[in-house]
Formats: structure tokens, C-alpha cells, sequence
């Protein structure tokens, strides 16, 4: 964002010339925003004078030149004179003659536009034999515009009647010899204001601590005169989540030409091309106020027309195309904005103009349109077409709509003024909606000093905003506090405290820490659960891997997941990481096959991280629900396992085993006998899989068992692949006291094995259950602990009973157990399963 101190100045009623350059730049980078370049024009006028042609006569061997005697009032130094005192240069500009002031470059100044590039000097020399001493300068070589067609008449009317004399320094002309300052544009990227130098000139009086007055035509819209118009035009706004406010103005009867010397010089020095007197004033103002406007030929656009006039916006069609004013031609998206007839578009929305309706030299009747517009749909279409343009800039920071109707006012009323029209009917999508500010906000002055560690009093607080033309009541200590119609970022009382320490200076604040207890805080018990299980699993042996947040939806068809279930990111960094996704269980299968290869026989891999599903709904903030969820994935390769490997589900119960183990709690594995339809479960195979819940409450807690053939076909996984996929914050539900702990036996364990002859029908999960039963009924008066390990489920081919192996160990606290003991403890266990579940013990 480029600023001019001097057009600031011309907007401002502060005297900005009172303070040195110096203080300025340093209370801008402080106060306002970061600095990253600052140009002083003055100095590359250095020497030029305004100079009066006295006398203008056809050079003696040089049809195109001629030589002109000017009087530049005796102010340069060492250069040749008549006996008049005046100067002999050689002109070849065709507009050349006597009694006009011009720029006049004398022998040892530099020309001003070649001072960024290739600096060249000038001097005294012959031209066909005739001695000019440097040159008449046209507006090009000046560097204030691109007219190069001739020297620069200068009109003492617009240049200053003061100013316009032979001797005059030319860097006082047409606000020549300012400062310009280019502002980092991220700064302002809450501040659409700040990108118009009428917003830049309210901060710099506010943090000079002085009071700003906008101009009255900017604060209530001076209308101007339409009793006169006659041509016609109509207007719709069908999109008005995207086009807040849709306005445009007829201005019939213009003359277009060149703008005036001071509005070419005052666009150059912002950066921006002079074209004619239409498109300079739409971006004079778009730079002074930050508000984009654009101007179509009238009569083009009736030719584009139907049936009646009629410009309005809407959203582009699927491969439609447009002709842009720098001569490319688009195709659109039905993502785009256009501005169109009821036959075609004929501008990019924000972005920039049609060809085909392009003001030229044979414009006679205009259309100025002030709109606003989705900011981030400007910014995607910027992005998506390659466009970056001045106007994108300030409409992908969200402009106020209550502004529109000033600009365009004063846009139409300048150009009646200086372009000769007479403003025509007026359309606007908003007409009668209310311009009062939006809510305001109470805030106690104790409130602001607390955060910023200030003693400032009510008055000053209400001074400081008063100064940026904020509404502001007192009642004791609190200040009701109404922000203007361009100011959209206020909406809590923090944005009034940030508001308030810019502007009185944060460097005046008090610099000392602030007072902090050294009661340590509390533990945050989802971070502790999290730090025990990566503890636990890592102890176990199994390896922790962080994958993407995001997946793409084959990764999640590939698990038989539905991707209707998953959050879609709008504008996602690649197709690969489009959803958010279901479950951890599909990132860590990913990663099995690649290790496999790499040479890895046997492996468990687990990541404890967050899941976001549809089901699950949202936050009071309308944001998605996280779950925290624990997975593990173990996985060996087949030649290594060999063929007579057990069942890979109970390596994966080893591990969430041992996880009930360490927190001090037990599962209970019930097997699925439909279909729960559950993403979580969708990549397990149900036959072979269990659900986990907590013994004790019953507590859900998740989900445990092999894959489908269809998983591990899509996944290249080995036969002996299971995990399980459980819930975080389940796990620290069971956990009634985390940090519990039980001492270990001094005594001796006595284990005994036991096989079971069962119907091949029966599940080792129902055996198992039974046993705990049975050890429940028979050690309630014992004080033993208990704990079972499968060994082995033999079947032979063909056979209807099968072997289930199982392994009982026994400990206790206080004594040494007897294997007699043991044995009687063991019959009695085993004479009670085999009673409820018709199964022998061989």
C-alpha cells in the first residue's frame, strides 16, 4: 500500500507538514503498521525550474526543431545568457512556442524518469550547430505520466498561480515534492480502510493524538443533480450473500480526454498508469478511499443488451468466457462473480473490466458501478485466473458497504465537473437500508487499563477514539462505544483495547511482568492418558507414528468408509488430502505394506490422535467434534510367521491386554454377531473381531479383531495382520484413579494349563468369559489373583470339537500357594465351566 503524505495532507485537516519526515515514518512503523520502502520525490526534480518561453523560432538547418529563448527569472547558475538574461534551448516538441510556461531541465540535471533506471545527465550542446543548453521537458521524461507527445504546458490555473513563474522549483508544482510511503499490505489485512489514503490520513492524525474530520462528502453523500437524465437503466442483486451492495450510476455526455497534470502526477506516484480523464478519477478515488469503482461504456453495453439496459451481478457459468481488459480472454468457473447483461458478462467481479465494454476516445455516455463484493470468493477467483490487480487488493479485505453511496456520489459529481456529463439515474441494491453503525459496545475503563497496564483516564480513552471519529458516551466509568461505518473489525471489547494502546503508543506503556502464582497447574487428564498409553505401548515394543489429519476419500473407500461421513475440506492443498479423516485405523494400515518391504518381519505400530465424523455433530461453536481415539495396527510377514501361526487377533489383544493391565482396569471381548455400522468398524472383519468394553461399568470403549479379505487385499497386507481402534477418552473413563498403584506378591506364582474340549461353534471369548465367572465365584474367599493366557486352539481337519488351550496363573499376597491348592482351585473352576458350557476337560 503506497501512501502520499502530500495527498493525505490534501484530504486532512491535521497540518501533517508540521511534523518532520523523521517522526512520522518512526510513529508509522510503531503505531500504524511495518514500513517497507519510503521515496522522496522532491529530490529528483532537483534543478528543474519552472521556465517562460519568451520567444520560439524555427531552428536555421531543422524543419522539427526550433529554438526557443526562455526566461527562467535568473535563478540557474553558470549558464549562458543573452544580454536579456534569457536561455537558448533546442526544442523538437510540435507544441512548442512562445508565451507558455514549461519544466526546463538545465546543463547538470539528471531527467527524472530515467533516475531508477539509467541516470542521464544533461549538458550543454550543439544541435546542428545551434548551442542548447539542456531541454523542455515533456510530462514522460518528467516522470508524472506517460504523455510524451509534446512538452508539459503547465496551466497556471491548476499548477498554483503562486507557483506558476519563471524560477520556480518544478518539485513545488502539482504536489511534486512529497514522500511516499509503501506500507506492508499484510498489515492492513483487518484494516480495508487503511488501504485508501483517507484512512491512512484519520490514523496519522490519531496517533499524532489529534483530532481527524473526514471530508463532508464522504461522511453524508452530497447527491448530485439527475432531474436532467435521460437515459435508462436497470438493476437486480440474486446474490446477495455474495454482492452485499450493488450500485451504478449513469453520467451521459462526457468528453474524454486527459486528466489534469496533478491527478496524472499524484497516480503516478501511488503507482498507478494514467489513462483518461474516466479511468483516472475511477482509481483516484479507488486510492483515496479504498473503495474499487469501474466505469463501462454506456452505449457498448446497450448493444449487449436485449431488450432495456440492464447491468447487474451474478454467478458465471461453467465454461463461459470473457475478454478482460489487458487483452487475455478467461474461461470462467460457476465460482466466479461477473457483472453482466441478461445476454453475457462483461466484467470479472472485483478483479477487473471487460474489453468490450472498455471506455476509449468515442465514449459519450458511461456507467459507473460501486459494488461490493464476497471477499473470499475475489481472492479465489484472483488465485484461480492469475489477476492481481489493485482492485483485488482492497476487495479481498471486505470493504464497508455503507461507504458506497459517498464514492460513487463524489465519483459522478467529479466527473460532471471535469469530464463535462450530467449525472443520469441511479440503481442501488440496497436502497433502503438503514447507514447508523452497528451495535456498540460498552466498555469499562478499568476494563482496558487492566489489559494494557495503563492509568489512562475516561477522558483520555475518549479522546484518543474521538480523534479516529469513533461515537463515544461516557457514564462514570464506563464508555459506550460506536465504531464508524468503515470500521468492521470492532466487535468485542478487546479490539476497543487493542484500539486504544495503538493509538496512545504502546512504547508509552508500562514495561514490567506480570505478578504469576507459583501454584503449579493442574494436569490436564486427556494429555496424561495420552502420555501413559505411548509410555505403555512403547514399553510393549510397539512403534508410534503421527500421519495426516487429512486423507483422500480413496483412502477412505479403500476401508469400506463412506466419505458422505466425512468433513470435506473447501480448499484443500492437494486431492490426497481432502477429507478430514474417519478413524486412525486406514492412515496406519497405509504405512505396513511400505515396511514389509523395507524388510520388517513383524511389527505393531499406534497413533493417538484425533477423528472428526459427521454422526458425531458439532460445538456450541459449530465447529466439528474432535475425537480423541488410540489405534494399533500389528502386522508379520507371512514366510517369516510361517504356516501354523496363531490367529494374529490375539497379538493384538496381547497389547490392548497389557494397556487394561497397566491402568489397572480389565476388557471384556464380546463378539459381533451383526453389523454395528460404525465407521470405526468398517475395515474389521466381523467374524473374526470383537467388540472392547470396560468390565466393570460396562463403559464402550472400542473395537478389536482382523481385516477383511477386501482390506488387506487393497492394503497388500500380510494374512497375519489385526489392530484395534479404541477410544481415548473412554480409556480415562475406566481409569477411577490414574495413579494407583499395587505392589507386587513376594510369594511365588503357580501356573497350571488347561485344555478344553469344545463344540467347534464355541468362541474362545465365551470360554474365557465363563472361566472369569467361575474364578469370580471360587477365589472371592481365597485372595487370589487370577490371571488367564490363551496358548493354543487346535481343530483337526474335518472335526466338530476343537482344543482351546488356556494357562491359569495364581498368586497371593500373604502366603505360598500349595500345588494341591492349586489343583482343587483349578477342578472346582473347571467343574463349573464345564457345567455351563457342556465343554470337557481333557
Amino acid at each position: 500500500m503506497k501512501v502520499s503524505i502530500n495527498w493525505a495532507q490534501r484530504y486532512s485537516n491535521v497540518d501533517l507538514s508540521s511534523i518532520s519526515t523523521d517522526e512520522l515514518l518512526q510513529k508509522i512503523g510503531s503505531q500504524l503498521g511495518a514500513i517497507e520502502e519510503v521515496t522522496y520525490w522532491g529530490p529528483r526534480f532537483d534543478n528543474v525550474v519552472v521556465a517562460h518561453i519568451v520567444s520560439c523560432v524555427q531552428h536555421p538547418d531543422a524543419d522539427k526543431l526550433r529554438v526557443c529563448m526562455i526566461d527562467d527569472g535568473g535563478v540557474t547558475p553558470d549558464v549562458e545568457r543573452d544580454k536579456d538574461g534569457l536561455v537558448q534551448v533546442v526544442c523538437g516538441a510540435p507544441n512548442a512556442r512562445e508565451g507558455i510556461l514549461v519544466a526546463w531541465l538545465p546543463p547538470g540535471s539528471t531527467v527524472p524518469s530515467s533516475i531508477d533506471k539509467d541516470p542521464f545527465v544533461l549538458s550543454a550542446r550543439e544541435l546542428r550547430g545551434v548551442v542548447s543548453n539542456g531541454m523542455l521537458a515533456s510530462a514522460h521524461e518528467l516522470g508524472i505520466s506517460d504523455d510524451h507527445d509534446g512538452i508539459l504546458e503547465i496551466n497556471a490555473h491548476i499548477a498554483g498561480e503562486s507557483h506558476a513563474k519563471p524560477g520556480t522549483p518544478f518539485a513545488s508544482l502539482y504536489a511534486l515534492d512529497d514522500v511516499i510511503i509503501d506500507c506492508e499490505n499484510k498489515m492492513f489485512t483487518h484494516r480495508p480502510d487503511c488501504f485508501g489514503i483517507l484512512g491512512v490520513a484519520r490514523e496519522l492524525a490519531g496517533i499524532m493524538n489529534q483530532k481527524f474530520e473526514s471530508p463532508a462528502w464522504y461522511l453524508k453523500p452530497e447527491l448530485p443533480d439527475t432531474s436532467k437524465a435521460t437515459l435508462a437503466l436497470t438493476s437486480k442483486n440474486d446474490i446477495p450473500h455474495k454482492v452485499a451492495r450493488f450500485m451504478a450510476q449513469v453520467v451521459e455526455n462526457v468528453t474524454v480526454h486527459q486528466s489534469s497534470t496533478g491527478v496524472q502526477a499524484a497516480l503516478m506516484r501511488v503507482g498507478s498508469r494514467p489513462i483518461n480523464n474516466l479511468v483516472d478519477l475511477t482509481n483516484f478515488y479507488m486510492h483515496l478511499t479504498a473503495q474499487p469503482t469501474h466505469a463501462f461504456d454506456y452505449d457498448k453495453v446497450k448493444e449487449l443488451c436485449s431488450g432495456e439496459v440492464s447491468i447487474f451481478p451474478r454467478m458465471a457459468k461453467d465454461g463461459e468466457k470473457l475478454a478482460l481488459l489487458n487483452g487475455k480472454t478467461i474461461t470462467l468457473t460457476k465460482d466466479d462473480i461477473v457483472i453482466a447483461t441478461d445476454t453475457q458478462a462483461i466484467a470479472l467481479a472485483g478483479v477487473m473490466g471487460g474489453a468490450e465494454t472498455e471506455v476509449d476516445a468515442d465514449t459519450k455516455n458511461i456507467i459507473v458501478e460501486c459494488a461490493n463484493f464476497d471477499m473470499y470468493t475475489i481472492r479465489r477467483t484472483s488465485m484461480r485466473h492469475g489477476l492481481f490487480t489493485d482492485a483485488v487488493t482492497r476487495f479481498n479485505k471486505g470493504q464497508s458497504y455503507r461507504q458506497n453511496p459517498s464514492v460513487l456520489a463524489k465519483m459522478v459529481t467529479e466527473v460532471c465537473e471535469f469530464a463535462g456529463g450530467t449525472a443520469g439515474i441511479v440503481v442501488d441494491s440496497l436502497a433502503n437500508e438503514p447507514t447508523e453503525s452497528w451495535e456498540p459496545l460498552t466498555v469499562e475503563a478499568s476494563f482496558i487499563n487492566a489489559r494494557l497496564g495503563s492509568d489512562l483516564s475516561v477522558k483520555d480513552i475518549e479522546q484518543l477514539l474521538l480523534n479516529v471519529e469513533f461515537d463515544v458516551t461516557i457514564e462514570n466509568d464506563s464508555l459506550t462505544i460506536a465504531a464508524p461505518f468503515w470500521r468492521r473489525d470492532i466487535e468485542v471489547g478487546e479490539d476497543i483495547v487493542e484500539e486504544v494502546g495503538r493509538l496512545y503508543g504502546f512504547d508509552k506503556l508500562p514495561v514490567y511482568l506480570p505478578s504469576r502464582t507459583t501454584k503449579p497447574a493442574p494436569k490436564n487428564a486427556i494429555m496424561e492418558i495420552k502420555r501413559r498409553l505411548r509410555s505403555i505401548l512403547s514399553s510393549a515394543g510397539a512403534n508410534e507414528v503421527v500421519t495426516y489429519s487429512f486423507v483422500s476419500g480413496s483412502l477412505l473407500t479403500k476401508t469400506g468408509q463412506s466419505t458422505s461421513e466425512a468433513y470435506q475440506l473447501a480448499n484443500a492443498l492437494s486431492p490426497e488430502l481432502e477429507y478430514y479423516r474417519l478413524t486412525l485405523t486406514p492412515s496406519l494400515l497405509q504405512k505396513v505394506s511400505p515396511n514389509i518391504r523395507a524388510g520388517h518381519d513383524a511389527f505393531a505400530l499406534f497413533e493417538i490422535n484425533k477423528t472428526h465424523v459427521k454422526l458425531h455433530g458439532k460445538d456450541e461453536d459449530e465447529l466439528p467434534l474432535e475425537l480423541q481415539m488410540t489405534s494399533l495396527v500389528y502386522a508379520a510377514n507371512d514366510k517369516s510367521v510361517g504356516k501354523n501361526a496363531g490367529a494374529a487377533y490375539y497379538q493384538a489383544k496381547a497389547y490392548l491386554d497389557y494397556i487394561a493391565s497397566k491402568l489397572g482396569v480389565s476388557f471384556t471381548y464380546t463378539p459381533i454377531d451383526k453389523d454395528p455400522n460404525y465407521e470405526v468398524t468398517k475395515p474389521f472383519d466381523y467374524s473374526r473381531s470383537a467388540m472392547v468394553t470396560e468390565s466393570v461399568n460396562g463403559t464402550f470403549i472400542g473395537i478389536i479383531g482382523e481385516y477383511t479379505a477386501l482390506v488387506r487385499r487393497n492394503f497388500k497386507l500380510p494374512r497375519n495382520s489385526a489392530g484395534f481402534e479404541v477410544g481415548t477418552e473412554g480409556l480415562l473413563e475406566c481409569v477411577a484413579n490414574p495413579s494407583s498403584y499395587k505392589p507386587l506378591s513376594k510369594y511365588p506364582s503357580i501356573s497350571q494349563d488347561m485344555t478344553y474340549q469344545c463344540p467347534e461353534a464355541l468362541l474362545y471369548a465365551t470360554l474365557e468369559q465363563s472361566l472369569h465367572k467361575a474364578i469370580t465365584h471360587e477365589s472371592s474367599d481365597h485372595g487370589y489373583d487370577v490371571a488367564l493366557l490363551p496358548l493354543d486352539i487346535f481343530q483337526k481337519e474335518s472335526a466338530t470339537t476343537k482344543n482351546i488351550s488356556i494357562r491359569l496363573t495364581l498368586t497371593h499376597n500373604l502366603r505360598t500357594l500349595k500345588t494341591e491348592e492349586v489343583t482343587a482351585f483349578v477342578d472346582a473352576v473347571t467343574s463349573k465351566v464345564e457345567h455351563d458350557l457342556k465343554v470337557t476337560r481333557v
